[in-house]
């Protein structure tokens, strides 16, 4: 079908009752997830905490979106970190949306609730096409192609020498648009 594909996921990962056979299952899905990859967007919305074998699928989409203060993704829990090494560590801090939309990068979106989180994957498939053969909706704007004092700025902002450092938000705020 090509069309893009949305995972909702809440899920403390796989239960030990389930042995092995629930592990394989998990590399299965990534296999699908890797053979998508680039062809078809693949979208996850964590919808509530997910453990384990759970986490991996949503770290490899194209998009992940996290609820504030519901959502959370990390292999292993606060308790079991609490007792291997030692560390007080809470969930917020180890996974939480937060963390994982300001720090680790595996999420893209940080929803203020469950409404909001579905609303923008609503906006975000508005921008792609409905499956993978289509050609993406395409918008006209009238574009000013003479270099802008912005633009201009760039070779200011980007030294000569690469063994000199430069502040990398600047340069990306002058390059992407809003």
């Amino acid at each position: 079908i090509g069309c893009p594909i949305i995972g909702i996921n809440d899920s403390g990962g796989a239960r030990i009752q389930e042995g092995v056979v629930a592990l394989g299952l998990y590399a299965d899905i990534f296999f699908r997830n890797v053979r998508a990859s680039g062809v078809i967007p693949q979208i996850s919305l964590i919808m509530g905490p997910c453990a384990g074998g759970a986490v991996y699928s949503p770290a490899i989409t194209d998009f992940t979106v996290m609820v504030d203060q519901t959502s959370h993704m990390f292999i292993t829990g606060p308790d079991v970190i609490r007792t291997v090494t030692g560390e007080d560590v809470g969930m917020e801090e180890l996974g939480g949306a937060r963390t994982h939309n300001s720090r680790s990068g595996n999420a893209h979106y940080l929803a203020s609730d469950e409404d909001d989180a579905i609303d923008y994957v609503r906006a975000l498939l508005s921008y792609l096409p409905s499956n993978n053969l289509d050609e993406p909706t395409t918008f006209d704007l009238p574009a000013d192609l003479a270099p802008s004092e912005v633009d201009l700025d760039l070779d200011k902002l980007i030294p000569d020498s690469a063994n000199q450092p430069y502040d990398i938000k600047r340069v990306v705020e002058a390059v992407v648009d809003d």
